[in-house]
Protein backbone atom coordinates (compact mmCIF):
# COMPACT_ATOMS: atom_id res chain seq x y z
CA UNK A 1 0.00 0.00 0.00
CA UNK A 2 2.70 2.54 0.81
CA UNK A 3 4.23 1.70 -2.42
CA UNK A 4 1.52 3.94 -4.29
CA UNK A 5 3.46 6.79 -2.96
CA UNK A 6 7.00 5.19 -1.86
CA UNK A 7 9.95 4.11 -3.44
CA UNK A 8 10.29 0.59 -2.10
CA UNK A 9 13.23 -2.50 -2.98
CA UNK A 10 12.44 -3.92 -6.47
CA UNK A 11 12.62 -7.71 -5.80
CA UNK A 12 14.46 -7.55 -2.23
CA UNK A 13 11.57 -6.69 0.86
CA UNK A 14 14.35 -6.20 3.48
CA UNK A 15 18.09 -5.08 2.29
CA UNK A 16 19.81 -5.41 5.57
CA UNK A 17 21.76 -2.69 4.39
CA UNK A 18 22.65 -0.84 7.23
CA UNK A 19 23.01 -3.92 9.94
CA UNK A 20 24.43 -6.67 7.70
CA UNK A 21 25.68 -5.21 3.77
CA UNK A 22 26.86 -2.11 5.08
CA UNK A 23 30.68 -2.57 3.79
CA UNK A 24 28.93 -2.96 0.27
CA UNK A 25 28.25 0.35 0.13
CA UNK A 26 25.69 3.41 -0.82
CA UNK A 27 25.64 2.05 -4.38
CA UNK A 28 24.76 -1.51 -3.63
CA UNK A 29 22.09 -0.14 -1.30
CA UNK A 30 20.55 2.45 -3.85
CA UNK A 31 20.89 -0.32 -6.47
CA UNK A 32 17.57 -1.85 -5.03
CA UNK A 33 15.74 0.90 -6.19
CA UNK A 34 14.03 2.08 -9.46
CA UNK A 35 16.30 4.30 -11.47
CA UNK A 36 12.88 6.81 -11.77
CA UNK A 37 11.62 7.38 -8.45
CA UNK A 38 9.66 10.28 -9.75
CA UNK A 39 10.81 12.47 -6.59
CA UNK A 40 9.05 10.14 -3.67
CA UNK A 41 10.53 8.95 -0.48
CA UNK A 42 12.60 6.37 -0.08
CA UNK A 43 12.27 3.58 2.50
CA UNK A 44 12.19 -0.29 3.37
CA UNK A 45 10.64 -2.85 5.53
CA UNK A 46 13.65 -3.23 7.95
CA UNK A 47 12.68 -5.45 10.98
CA UNK A 48 16.04 -6.06 12.06
CA UNK A 49 17.11 -2.51 11.99
CA UNK A 50 15.43 -2.21 15.38
CA UNK A 51 17.42 -3.70 17.48
CA UNK A 52 20.59 -2.70 15.77
CA UNK A 53 22.98 -0.36 17.57
CA UNK A 54 25.24 -0.15 14.40
CA UNK A 55 21.80 0.48 12.45
CA UNK A 56 20.73 3.06 14.24
CA UNK A 57 23.87 4.72 14.28
CA UNK A 58 24.72 4.30 10.28
CA UNK A 59 21.20 5.27 9.37
CA UNK A 60 21.39 8.84 12.15
CA UNK A 61 24.93 9.15 9.63
CA UNK A 62 23.91 8.60 6.30
CA UNK A 63 20.38 9.36 6.56
CA UNK A 64 20.12 12.05 9.23
CA UNK A 65 16.61 13.19 8.07
CA UNK A 66 15.03 9.85 7.62
CA UNK A 67 11.82 9.34 9.12
CA UNK A 68 10.85 5.83 11.02
CA UNK A 69 8.06 3.76 11.68
CA UNK A 70 7.96 1.52 14.68
CA UNK A 71 4.77 -1.02 14.66
CA UNK A 72 4.69 -2.85 17.91
CA UNK A 73 2.45 -5.55 18.75
CA UNK A 74 1.96 -7.93 21.79
CA UNK A 75 5.91 -8.74 22.65
CA UNK A 76 4.65 -12.64 23.36
CA UNK A 77 2.95 -12.73 19.81
CA UNK A 78 5.97 -11.19 17.82
CA UNK A 79 8.27 -13.73 19.53
CA UNK A 80 6.48 -16.30 18.53
CA UNK A 81 6.11 -15.29 15.28
CA UNK A 82 9.47 -14.15 14.82
CA UNK A 83 10.63 -17.90 16.38
CA UNK A 84 8.03 -19.81 13.07
CA UNK A 85 9.59 -17.36 10.44
CA UNK A 86 13.19 -18.38 11.48
CA UNK A 87 12.74 -21.97 12.09
CA UNK A 88 10.32 -22.02 8.99
CA UNK A 89 13.28 -20.81 6.60
CA UNK A 90 16.30 -22.82 8.30
CA UNK A 91 17.70 -19.76 10.39
CA UNK A 92 17.56 -21.86 13.27
CA UNK A 93 17.77 -25.59 14.16
CA UNK A 94 16.25 -25.35 17.56
CA UNK A 95 12.85 -25.82 19.20
CA UNK A 96 10.99 -22.85 20.71
CA UNK A 97 12.69 -22.83 24.06
CA UNK A 98 16.47 -23.52 22.93
CA UNK A 99 16.16 -20.59 20.90
CA UNK A 100 15.27 -18.25 23.33
CA UNK A 101 18.54 -19.44 25.31
CA UNK A 102 20.60 -19.60 21.99
CA UNK A 103 19.44 -16.70 19.72
CA UNK A 104 19.24 -13.06 21.71
CA UNK A 105 17.58 -11.26 18.56
CA UNK A 106 13.99 -13.24 19.32
CA UNK A 107 14.00 -11.48 22.82
CA UNK A 108 16.41 -7.91 22.19
CA UNK A 109 13.46 -7.17 19.48
CA UNK A 110 10.60 -7.26 21.75
CA UNK A 111 12.44 -4.90 23.98
CA UNK A 112 10.80 -2.07 22.89
CA UNK A 113 10.63 1.06 25.16
CA UNK A 114 14.51 0.68 25.79
CA UNK A 115 15.00 0.90 21.48
CA UNK A 116 12.25 3.25 21.25
CA UNK A 117 14.20 5.67 23.25
CA UNK A 118 17.58 5.04 21.65
CA UNK A 119 15.98 5.98 18.07
CA UNK A 120 14.55 8.92 19.37
CA UNK A 121 17.76 10.29 21.17
CA UNK A 122 19.58 9.51 17.80
CA UNK A 123 17.21 10.61 15.31
CA UNK A 124 15.15 13.23 17.56
CA UNK A 125 11.79 12.27 19.22
CA UNK A 126 9.70 14.58 15.86
CA UNK A 127 11.34 11.58 13.45
CA UNK A 128 10.24 8.36 15.14
CA UNK A 129 6.92 7.20 14.95
CA UNK A 130 5.72 4.30 17.55
CA UNK A 131 2.81 2.69 16.30
CA UNK A 132 0.72 -0.01 17.68
CA UNK A 133 -0.18 -3.05 15.68
CA UNK A 134 -3.65 -3.43 17.05
CA UNK A 135 -4.44 0.01 15.89
CA UNK A 136 -3.59 -1.32 12.31
CA UNK A 137 -5.67 -4.34 12.38
CA UNK A 138 -8.50 -2.52 14.19
CA UNK A 139 -9.02 0.94 12.38
CA UNK A 140 -6.44 0.21 9.16
CA UNK A 141 -7.77 3.21 7.36
CA UNK A 142 -7.14 5.68 10.28
CA UNK A 143 -3.86 3.93 10.65
CA UNK A 144 -2.27 4.71 7.04
CA UNK A 145 -3.63 8.47 7.02
CA UNK A 146 -1.62 8.76 10.45
CA UNK A 147 1.64 6.92 8.89
CA UNK A 148 1.09 8.95 5.41
CA UNK A 149 0.95 12.53 7.68
CA UNK A 150 4.03 11.50 9.62
CA UNK A 151 6.16 11.03 6.02
CA UNK A 152 4.41 13.37 4.45
CA UNK A 153 2.92 11.94 1.47
CA UNK A 154 -0.83 12.04 0.19
CA UNK A 155 -3.05 10.29 1.84
CA UNK A 156 -4.86 7.18 0.07
CA UNK A 157 -7.34 4.66 0.71
CA UNK A 158 -7.02 1.06 0.95
CA UNK A 159 -9.19 -1.07 -1.13
CA UNK A 160 -11.39 -4.02 0.31
CA UNK A 161 -8.87 -6.46 -0.83
CA UNK A 162 -5.78 -4.72 1.39
CA UNK A 163 -7.89 -4.38 4.46
CA UNK A 164 -8.61 -8.17 4.29
CA UNK A 165 -5.35 -9.32 3.50
CA UNK A 166 -3.52 -10.53 6.71
CA UNK A 167 0.13 -12.11 6.40
CA UNK A 168 0.41 -14.57 8.88
CA UNK A 169 2.99 -17.09 10.33
CA UNK A 170 0.09 -19.02 11.54
CA UNK A 171 0.72 -21.10 8.80
CA UNK A 172 3.94 -21.99 8.52
CA UNK A 173 5.40 -24.99 9.72
CA UNK A 174 8.65 -26.96 10.48
CA UNK A 175 11.04 -27.33 7.33
CA UNK A 176 10.78 -30.61 6.09
CA UNK A 177 14.09 -31.45 6.13
CA UNK A 178 15.88 -28.60 8.09
CA UNK A 179 19.11 -28.98 6.10
CA UNK A 180 18.01 -28.47 2.51
CA UNK A 181 15.80 -25.85 3.54
CA UNK A 182 19.08 -23.92 5.45
CA UNK A 183 21.14 -24.68 2.38
CA UNK A 184 18.69 -23.02 0.39
CA UNK A 185 18.47 -20.30 2.74
CA UNK A 186 22.54 -19.89 2.39
CA UNK A 187 22.40 -20.07 -1.61
CA UNK A 188 18.98 -17.51 -1.63
CA UNK A 189 21.42 -14.64 0.79
CA UNK A 190 24.08 -15.26 -1.58
CA UNK A 191 21.94 -14.52 -4.10
CA UNK A 192 20.51 -11.58 -2.70
CA UNK A 193 23.90 -9.64 -1.85
CA UNK A 194 24.37 -9.74 -5.57
CA UNK A 195 21.66 -7.91 -6.20
CA UNK A 196 19.50 -11.21 -7.75
CA UNK A 197 16.64 -11.42 -5.75
CA UNK A 198 14.58 -11.51 -8.51
CA UNK A 199 15.78 -14.95 -9.24
CA UNK A 200 15.14 -15.60 -5.46
CA UNK A 201 12.16 -14.55 -5.88
CA UNK A 202 10.74 -16.28 -9.18
CA UNK A 203 12.40 -19.19 -6.80
CA UNK A 204 9.85 -18.75 -4.16
CA UNK A 205 6.79 -18.52 -6.55
CA UNK A 206 7.11 -21.55 -8.33
CA UNK A 207 6.26 -25.13 -7.54
CA UNK A 208 10.34 -25.53 -6.73
CA UNK A 209 9.35 -24.03 -3.60
CA UNK A 210 8.40 -26.99 -1.57
CA UNK A 211 11.70 -28.42 -2.22
CA UNK A 212 12.93 -26.14 0.31
CA UNK A 213 10.16 -24.31 2.51
CA UNK A 214 7.13 -26.07 4.65
CA UNK A 215 6.15 -29.64 4.32
CA UNK A 216 7.38 -30.45 8.20
CA UNK A 217 4.94 -30.08 11.36
CA UNK A 218 3.03 -27.64 12.26
CA UNK A 219 4.10 -25.79 15.38
CA UNK A 220 2.50 -26.57 18.56
CA UNK A 221 1.22 -24.54 21.38
CA UNK A 222 3.27 -22.71 23.64
CA UNK A 223 2.97 -24.97 27.05
CA UNK A 224 0.92 -22.65 29.66
CA UNK A 225 4.81 -21.98 31.87
CA UNK A 226 6.33 -20.54 28.81
CA UNK A 227 3.22 -18.60 27.89
CA UNK A 228 3.39 -17.11 31.63
CA UNK A 229 7.37 -16.95 31.78
CA UNK A 230 7.12 -14.78 28.70
CA UNK A 231 4.96 -12.52 29.78
CA UNK A 232 6.25 -11.86 33.02
CA UNK A 233 9.82 -11.26 31.52
CA UNK A 234 8.26 -8.63 29.27
CA UNK A 235 6.12 -6.79 31.74
CA UNK A 236 8.45 -3.97 32.21
CA UNK A 237 8.99 -3.45 29.29
CA UNK A 238 5.56 -3.27 28.25
CA UNK A 239 4.60 -0.62 31.21
CA UNK A 240 7.51 1.15 30.63
CA UNK A 241 5.96 1.82 27.01
CA UNK A 242 2.31 2.20 28.47
CA UNK A 243 4.57 5.31 30.13
CA UNK A 244 5.88 6.36 26.99
CA UNK A 245 3.25 6.07 24.91
CA UNK A 246 0.58 7.09 27.24
CA UNK A 247 -1.17 4.88 26.14
CA UNK A 248 -2.99 1.51 28.12
CA UNK A 249 -1.49 -1.68 26.77
CA UNK A 250 -3.34 -4.29 29.05
CA UNK A 251 -4.12 -6.59 26.96
CA UNK A 252 0.19 -7.05 25.66
CA UNK A 253 0.60 -7.99 30.18
CA UNK A 254 -1.27 -11.43 30.08
CA UNK A 255 -2.60 -14.85 28.19
CA UNK A 256 -6.36 -13.17 29.56
CA UNK A 257 -5.86 -9.75 27.72
CA UNK A 258 -4.10 -11.65 24.64
CA UNK A 259 -6.97 -13.56 24.38
CA UNK A 260 -9.49 -10.99 25.02
CA UNK A 261 -7.59 -8.77 21.94
CA UNK A 262 -8.26 -11.65 20.04
CA UNK A 263 -11.92 -11.98 20.58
Amino acid sequence: MLARQTSLPISTKETRFFDVHFHRGIDWYLAHYPRSRDDRPVGEVAPTYFASDDARIRISEVVPGARVVCVFRNPVDRVQSHYRLKRAYGMIPWNFEQALANDPELLESSRYATHLRSWRQMLGADRVLATAYDDLRDQPQAYVDQLADFLHIPRFTLTEREIGYVHSSDTMTHPRSYYRTRSAAIVADWFKARRLGHLVAAVKSSPVRKWFLGGGARFSELPPDVLLNLYEFFRPEVEDLESLLRRDLSAWKSPAGRSLATA
